[in-house]
């Protein structure tokens, strides 16, 4: 069976995700077989698997940096916020249902031996399991049944990592203070901490750090600096999502839904030389982009309220109007139609009017679909026809089915079948998919952003990466070159060996 080590923060944000692919990669190129593992994640941005079953991205991202495919596995228990107090619960790839915050703390413990089946499955093909917890341990109005900090941790025998943000101030009380809310037992699986984000120079927290080891009694295993790399964070806490528009060549317009998911589909236009990719929230931050992108939602008939209501809806169809290209992923290309029934309550019930950008309708029934495609985008016309053939892989991940609403299909364009039904249509420079890592392509990625240079009468700057999985390699090894140099790495594999330091 395999070795396991935890990592558990201070707080949400404080990096725990980040330094799990890190160690991930580490144990890789030292030539372990490595595998994440959380046992529950809340989050809007999901992957499917191989098998077709819906998992946390950021365990699929990890898997990613440990050279592993991802499973369920890694992820058992997956929880999309439906609403502020409420979430579609996901065992093992497939949808339970959708509950209340109060019915899932109830509901939890009955989960405990799916996530020890499912870290078993893990680690009888592993020799090294880095397990990742959530928000805080310290979080003592919870701890009751805890499935995924110190409860977990007992439950797989795990030592702990302690990791605490100085970014946001306060690291020594946040690492302090949490050791001491902790029960005896508890502290006693902590058996390093890490001071995570660090900015300056490391000398200046010397004494800080002597002080903080004398009065927890847990050693300081290093000082990680804010790392320079490009690797999807969790959804909430994103700080891509509140970056300001840079000056660049291109000017892409991402409409920021309260409930959007899986805006890491726009992660391979951001490292774009050449290409702003910003998020906006109000009408009058729109301006005249270049492209305007429609990303996922969890609750589409929600977020198309409020695009409605909050006076951007308007706004982006003055633009198309105008000419401006529109392109919708998922959620974005089912506000796209003329209607949204849902007949069965999936999402609000009753229907709501679509933009009416291309003549299709989308009926939302309780079964999701969930799978892995790949092919060559069908012959396109007008302003995207350089898409035509660009080949694709990607996963489609929703609620209902879009199909075209009238006999009427003059100028609507089919992109590609899967199955049964179409992945998306384009007509008059509107183009719609239900396909997530759309972009992941770089040949589909390069033919988009050159007829945006085109149109606009610009060059295109050569990223001198190839494609999207060439860059993420890349700062795959950087991420795994900054934690060596921070981290006392041979005081992790003897905690790896013997549980201490």
């Amino acid at each position: 069976m395999a070795k396991v080590i935890m990592i558990q923060g201070t707080m949400s944000g404080a990096g725990k995700s980040l330094l799990t692919a890190g160690l991930c990669r580490i144990f890789r190129e030292d030539g372990y077989r490595v595998a994440p593992f959380k046992s529950q994640n809340m989050a809007l941005n999901s992957f499917i698997t191989k098998e077709g079953l819906e998992m946390g991205r950021a365990q699929a991202v990890q898997a990613m940096a440990a050279g592993r495919e991802p499973s369920v596995h890694m992820n058992p228990i997956l929880l999309k916020p439906t609403s502020d107090t409420g979430s579609q619960v996901i065992v093992n790839g497939e949808v339970q249902g959708t509950m209340s915050a109060r019915e899932y703390f109830a509901y939890k413990k009955s989960l405990i031996p799916q996530i020890l089946e499912a870290y078993r499955k893990l680690a009888a093909d592993s020799d090294i399991i880095v397990v990742e917890g959530a928000g805080s341990p310290a979080e003592i109005n919870l701890k009751q049944n805890d499935i995924v900090n110190m409860g977990l941790a007992e439950l797989l025998d795990a030592p702990v990592l302690l990791a605490g943000d100085i970014d946001r101030g306060g690291v020594f009380a946040q690492l302090y203070g949490t050791v001491a809310l902790l029960e005896e037992k508890e502290q006693e699986r902590i058996k390093g901490l890490i001071i995570n984000k660090f900015r300056g120079d490391v000398s200046i927290l010397e004494p800080g750090i002597a002080m903080l080891e004398e009065r927890t009694g847990k050693p300081v295993l290093g000082t990680v600096p804010m790392l320079s790399v490009d690797i999807e964070e969790e959804d909430s806490l994103s700080e891509r999502l509140e970056q300001a528009p840079r000056p660049e060549d291109l000017d892409i317009a991402v409409i920021r839904f309260p409930r959007i998911s899986n805006y890491t589909d726009l992660a391979p236009l951001e490292y774009q030389k050449g290409v702003s990719v910003r998020y906006v929230k109000r009408p009058e931050e729109l301006g005249i982009p270049d492209l305007v992108i429609l990303p996922g939602s969890k609750n589409t008939m929600a977020d198309l309220a409020w695009f409605r209501e909050s006076g951007l809806e308007a706004r982006v169809l003055k633009l198309q109007q105008k000419g401006t290209p529109l392109l919708g992923i998922c959620g974005g290309y089912q506000m796209m139609g003329e209607e949204i029934r849902d007949p069965e309550g999936v999402e609000e019930g009753g229907r709501i009017r679509g933009m009416g950008l291309l003549p299709l309708m989308t009926i939302f029934r309780g079964e999701k679909t969930r799978t892995r495609v790949e092919g060559k985008l069908e012959p396109l016309s007008g302003l995207f026809a350089p898409l035509s053939g660009c080949r694709f892989e990607g996963y489609e991940i929703h609620m209902g089915e879009t199909v075209p609403s009238r006999a009427c299909r003059d100028g609507l364009h089919c992109l590609a079948q899967a199955g049964r039904h179409s992945l998306g249509y384009e007509k008059d420079g509107v183009l719609g998919t239900y396909l997530h890592g759309f972009f992941d392509s770089g040949e589909l990625t390069d033919a988009l952003l050159s007829l945006l240079a085109k149109r606009k009468g610009v060059e295109r700057r050569n990223t001198g990466v190839s494609d999207f999985r060439t860059y993420q390699e890349m700062q795959y090894r950087k991420l795994a070159k900054g934690l060596r140099e921070a981290l006392d790495m041979d005081a992790v594999y003897r905690i790896l060996e013997k549980g201490e330091r």
